[in-house]
């Protein structure tokens, strides 16, 4: 790994601000963006469509053995592939947005995608964000963030993802579904989210998308400089 390209993990709760922020954040740094959560939807949206029950272990692990989740990039978007087709917008649906967590609790499914994200970053110069990234895919990455946010900010950024999407989304339903996100996600046995001892907290509340990006672009900076 090159001194100057730095392995970055952005982890935090559902709509906190991370992917956008991992997104722009890599572009400014010419660094790889891995969204690890578009991976978890992946085999997520598989399992859906299989008609197997997001809780059903022994199923979705004969399911893994025909699955590959990849990710591309095109035109400046990442895209994500499910066996070789693009699912990019099919693994953003409410569908799977209630199923992921329950999904992504498995040891089989956890296993098979941390492979895959270690691999991708064995090289350095990546960010990668999910739930995970500085407890357990990269524990001795070079630098780590845990970005935090209130759940009505939260609810009102997932909605007005929604909105670009023509939905009319509910504000307390989506409260309520961040809500019992975060305690499936901080409470399963495999890989809970949780912020590593040594990750810069970055309360994004009241932020915005650039002075998050700023945030997160000048540690990293200066962290390579320091090594280079």
């Amino acid at each position: 790994m090159s001194p100057g390209k730095l392995v970055v993990a952005i982890d935090g709760p559902a709509a906190s601000g991370k992917s956008t922020t991992a997104r722009l954040a890599a572009e400014k740094l010419g660094y790889i963006h891995v969204d690890t959560g578009a991976m978890y939807r992946a085999v997520t949206l598989k399992v859906l469509r299989a008609g197997i029950p997001p809780d059903d272990r022994k199923a979705i692990g004969g399911l893994l053995r025909e699955t590959h989740v990849a990710l591309r990039r095109e035109g400046g978007v990442t895209r994500v592939l499910l066996d070789g087709h693009d699912v990019t917008e099919e693994i953003r649906s409410r569908e799977v947005t209630r199923s992921v967590s329950i999904v992504s609790r498995h040891r089989a499914v956890r296993e098979a995608m941390v492979r895959e994200q270690r691999r991708m970053g064995a090289e350095g110069g990546i960010v990668l964000e999910g739930r995970d990234i500085g407890t357990v895919v990269f524990p001795d990455a070079d630098v780590k963030f845990f970005m935090i946010a209130g759940i009505e900010s939260r609810a009102r950024r997932r909605a007005q993802e929604l909105r670009t999407k023509g939905a009319e989304p509910d504000l307390d339903g989506l409260m309520k579904e961040i809500r019992e996100r975060d305690s499936l996600d901080s409470t399963r046995k495999e890989s809970p989210l949780r912020k590593a001892d040594d990750a810069i907290e970055i309360d994004t509340s009241d932020m915005t998308i650039e002075e998050q990006v700023r945030t997160v672009v000048d540690r990293v900076r200066r962290i390579a400089e320091g090594r280079a």
